[in-house]
């Protein structure tokens, strides 16, 4: 078993794109990162990558649509570590024919809060035992400005036009998991925070945007290992808050 003082953190799909990148950072900051990814062979690859950079990573296989799955990696993460200090909800997908709601497909809405709500979802609570057993815990759930009501209201706001029914309103619930979980745990020494990691290039959106996924992981990782009073922000990107 790992020293009981060294953190240890869960990032799901992990093993490409802004998570890989959440790994590396928070390795490089000292933490025993367990990637996690759907395809265990691309997950050890990937924590191969980090390992020959002499980072302290293994790779966990974590399914966030299996259940099966996840129950088996919070077993394996109690068996071994005992606790879990950070969990990171990055695993996330944008379907071909998301689109407007007039036309959006149900199948495609559905598919996508499998993965980005009722996966999450799924995930915290099977790693909450292991979150409360860290002396502060901190649960990031990697969101959206799309997921903004506020903003998605604002004709000046640039994803303004940006209508992907399914993707949109599944950032907007998990932002909604994030504060009824943050209330649900105000007594406990875990934090939950939504972190915008901006418009990065990754497979998700065909390498669009205007930062790097090293970039787009400095927010979520910054957060991951701030200390309690910075955050009363419960939904921010690399500028501060965030409006829902």
């Amino acid at each position: 078993m790992l020293n009981a003082n060294g953190r240890i953190a869960l990032v799901t799909g992990a093993n490409k794109g802004i998570g890989l990148e959440i790994a590396r950072q928070l390795a490089t900051s000292g933490v025993h990162v367990l990637l996690g990814a759907r395809d265990e062979n691309r997950g050890a690859i990937s924590a191969d990558q980090l390992s020959k950079e002499g980072l302290d990573v293994s790779c966990v296989r974590i399914d966030v649509c299996d259940e099966e799955s996840i129950l088996k990696a919070a077993r394996k993460i109690e068996s071994e570590y005992g606790k879990l200090d950070i969990l990171v909800n990055n695993a996330g997908i944008v379907v071909r024919g998301d689109t407007a709601p007039s036309a959006a497909p149900l199948n495609v809405v559905r598919k996508v809060f499998d993965t980005n709500f009722f996966g999450a979802v799924s995930v915290v609570q099977a790693m909450l035992p292991l979150l409360r057993n860290a002396r502060a815990g901190r649960i990031i759930n990697i969101s959206s400005s799309l997921g903004s009501l506020t903003l998605n209201g604002d004709p000046n706001y640039p994803g303004y036009d940006v209508r992907l029914l399914g993707y949109n309103t599944s950032k907007a619930a998990l932002n909604m998991l994030t504060v009824q979980l943050s209330s649900e745990l105000k007594d406990t020494n875990i934090k939950v925070v939504s972190v915008c990691p901006g418009l990065t290039k990754t497979d998700l959106n065909g390498h669009m945007g205007d930062r790097l996924p090293s970039e787009g992981a400095a927010e979520p990782v910054r957060v991951a290992l701030s200390d309690s009073n910075e955050l009363s922000s419960l939904f921010r990107d690399e500028n501060g808050e965030l409006p829902w």
